[in-house]
């Protein structure tokens, strides 16, 4: 049974380079929050995993009680890399930065690093081209709303539907979900302000996003 936006639970493991202590700062995250997922898969590309690595824009299907992931390849990748025949990994990256030992308590040393992250798992299909085109309609749409001026395909859906045909529409349904947050969880309230300040303000490391998610998970 797949997992559903509402049910699903998540699991996570894995030190960071301070040993044992740092899994501590993993929070348990569940599927539950779906909103925070979309945040994820809407402020970063993605990478699939497995035996092959690429990076592609995607969306979720909104429509659909479970988890489902809609993108596309280029043809041939869809044959070279036997899109359907195998699980496939999809690591979303959230915000993510380097944490100074110097934010922390007097006489720490070792640095960390902060991150939101989500493992997605599961076989996906390939989908035939009138519903391929529709998602590449939308990944456009979505993508270019945040211009000054957007463009769509459907300023010419003749040359549009030419060039769709040279990818091959995917569409995943999440199987497995493993949901990491390590926002410094394990240290106190000072230490944790003066984390997320230094976030917020450093010169070099400053990272705004990654302190909103540490103020979320503190509030």
């Amino acid at each position: 049974m797949s997992p559903t936006r509402k049910d699903q639970n998540s699991r996570c493991a894995g030190p960071g380079m301070g040993g044992s202590s740092e899994e501590r700062e993993l929070v348990h995250k569940s599927v539950a929050d779906v909103d925070g997922l979309d945040q994820l898969l809407e402020n970063c590309l993605p990478s699939f995993g497995g035996a092959y690595l690429r990076r592609l824009w995607i969306l979720l299907d909104e429509a659909a009680e479970e988890i489902v992931i809609l993108s596309h390849f280029g043809k041939p990748d869809d044959r070279l890399h036997e899109l359907g025949e195998h699980e496939m990994l999809v690591i979303v990256q959230g915000p993510h930065g380097y944490i100074s030992p110097s934010w922390h308590a007097n006489g720490d040393f070792i640095p960390t690093w902060n991150h939101a992250t989500a493992h997605l798992y599961g076989r996906p299909e390939v989908v035939p081209f009138e519903e391929n085109f529709a998602v590449l309609n939308r990944l456009v749409d979505h993508f270019e709303s945040g211009v000054a001026h957007p463009k769509s395909l459907s300023q010419d859906e003749e040359y549009a539907r030419k060039v769709a045909t040279g990818t091959a529409g995917l569409r995943m349904t999440v199987t497995r979900f493993d949901a990491r947050l390590k926002l410094s969880q394990n240290k106190n309230s000072e230490v944790g302000e003066r984390i997320t300040h230094e976030l917020e303000t450093n010169d070099t490391y400053a990272q705004p996003a990654l302190a909103r998610e540490m103020r979320l998970v503190r509030e």
